[in-house]
């Protein structure tokens, strides 16, 4: 029996979730190890946004199924939180707090996730602040070996940003379900 609350499947021009001239994300990332890394970042990134792209407030705070609160604005404000850990704290070594956290609720960058026009405004514009802060960073240091201390370890500038382009994998796959459960619309 169809679920009358899932809107119909669907997908853009050539089973696509935009058109190839309407995608705002570039083309097979440049040679070598940094272009490489920073074209795949860019892209996930990328399609994270295209993923919310013309929904209004409440499609973007939309919740996925109970109990999890995730949600596509939930996921730029985590997106912002985990920008600012890698960047500013680890690489940077500075004592920060995510934008998007709470003392009173781990999980506060989903869970305050609100269909509000000034919430969601607030979580790009934090979001793309983040994200371009990290690639000031990024592109301070030349030699993506350099090491920073995390934890009890060592890692190299490399292993955070193959982490992060896990990450926004991962999280682009969450989206990719988020908004086909809004309005349809799937695709790559």
């Amino acid at each position: 029996m169809k679920d009358e609350r899932v809107p119909p499947r669907r997908m853009g021009p050539n089973g696509m979730f935009v058109a190839p001239e309407d995608d705002p994300r570039e083309g097979r990332p440049g040679r070598g190890e940094r272009d490489t890394l920073e074209g795949y970042l860019r892209a996930y990134r990328q399609t994270l946004e295209l993923k919310c792209a013309g929904l209004d407030p409440a499609g973007l705070a939309e919740r996925s199924v109970p109990p999890s609160t995730m949600s596509l604005l939930g996921l730029v404000r985590h997106s912002a939180n985990v920008e600012c850990h890698w960047f500013r704290r680890v690489i940077e070594g500075l004592e920060v707090a995510g934008p998007f956290t709470s003392d009173d609720d781990p999980d506060f960058d989903f869970n305050g996730a609100v269909a509000d026009p000034d919430g969601v405004a607030e979580a790009f514009a934090t979001w793309r602040a983040e994200v371009a802060h990290a690639e000031g960073v990024l592109a301070g240091i030349e030699d993506l070996g350099y090491r920073v201390a995390w934890r009890n370890e060592e890692l190299e500038v490399r292993d955070v940003v193959v982490h992060l382009i896990e990450e926004y994998a991962r999280h682009c796959g969450h989206a990719d379900l988020l908004r086909e459960r809004v309005d349809g619309r799937a695709g790559e």
